[in-house]
């Protein structure tokens, strides 16, 4: 049975269907020695080159999706490479065999938190579309004096340059997380990812975004124990909740995740990233010690103990099931 051309590249994690689209019209694909143009269909058994390099074309029954749940630090591109060098998402994931990662979505380089990573391109396709309008929750310090007539407005849809726009949700955060004075943290949910939304949406009331964080991605919840600059691999069950999202079949097969593969993982990411500039700071003393990160997010309380991923699922308003702690706790179902 013939697939289109883009959706067997997508699979075979050469970039997301749009990037192939894209790659496919500008002539840099080839099937069986001849260039092609966009709405070519191939058989299994045709040979496919890209920049004239052979492509490993996976079956769709062969096909593993794989997810990391990563927490970016501010600073870094969500781009393969930059031409002035400077850091990018990419350059701390794990390495694959065959393929690559694709970014489901970005972030700008002065935004921080949960970005989700695949090898799957017709998932990450649908993921970024918008017509599937998975939620997106971002925690802001804004600064700047916030009436009651400009959440009105946020809520009620202001006019971009894009087009109109808006936030789902608003919510305040309680004193005592980081805010003073003007500084003031808030909760904001969108169901669409344009490019800095977020801030262009408060900047069209003249308050300005000092700081910005993606807490969740769905029903997915950026773990505080993961450390900036470090990632997590989804579990099967996390897999399948992001597929069915998108109404994609669910997945029978993932790769094995260990609880105590994740948290020598994790400590393996801990130690590699402790002498990173990005998380210390200078001291009093001019000794370096560990930044802090400012989020609004509560301690201890109402947070699970991570298994398989780590990465906890947000239950809505009742927030995260919490978990017996020792020896004999009992592993719970979060989806």
């Amino acid at each position: 049975m013939s697939e289109k051309l883009q959706k067997v590249l997508a699979r075979a994690g050469l970039g997301s269907r749009r990037e192939m689209e894209a790659v496919i019209a500008e002539g840099r694909v080839s099937v069986n020695g001849e260039i092609v143009t966009l709405g070519t269909r191939v058989e299994e058994v045709d040979k496919i080159r890209l920049d004239g390099n052979p492509v490993n074309v996976i079956k769709e029954e062969d096909a593993v999706c794989r997810i990391l749940a990563y927490h970016k630090p501010e600073g870094e591109l969500c781009t393969r490479k930059d031409p002035e060098g400077r850091k990018t998402v990419f350059d701390r994931l794990p390495p694959l065999k065959s393929g690559r990662w694709i970014a489901i979505g970005r972030l700008d380089i002065n935004t921080s938190g949960l970005l989700l990573f695949t090898t799957d391109g017709e998932l990450a396709n649908r993921l970024m579309h918008p017509s599937h309008e998975v939620e997106r929750e971002y925690s802001c310090r804004i600064f700047g004096e916030v009436t009651p007539k400009i959440i009105q407005n946020l809520r009620m849809g202001v006019e971009l340059e894009d087009g109109p726009a808006k936030f789902q949700k608003i919510k305040g955060v309680a004193a005592g997380t980081g805010g003073e004075g003007l500084n003031q943290w808030y909760n904001v949910l969108l169901s669409e990812g344009r490019n800095r939304e977020v801030r262009r949406l408060w900047e069209s009331q003249g308050i300005q975004v000092s700081r910005l964080i993606r807490i969740r991605y769905g029903s997915l919840v950026l773990d505080r124990r993961l450390p900036r600059g470090g990632w997590s691999e989804l579990a099967l069950e996390e897999i399948n909740y992001l597929r069915t999202l998108v109404s994609l079949p669910p997945e029978t097969t993932a790769r094995s995740l260990e609880r105590k593969e994740t948290r020598i993982r994790q400590g393996r990411i801990r130690r590699s990233l402790k002498n990173n500039d990005a998380r210390q700071k200078p001291t009093r003393s001019g000794r370096l010690g560990k930044e802090i990160e400012e989020t609004n997010e509560p301690r201890g309380k109402g947070r699970t103990k991570p298994t398989g991923s780590g990465i906890p699922i947000h239950k809505g308003k009742k927030g995260p099931a919490k978990q017996q702690r020792g020896p004999k706790a009992k592993k719970r179902t979060r989806i």
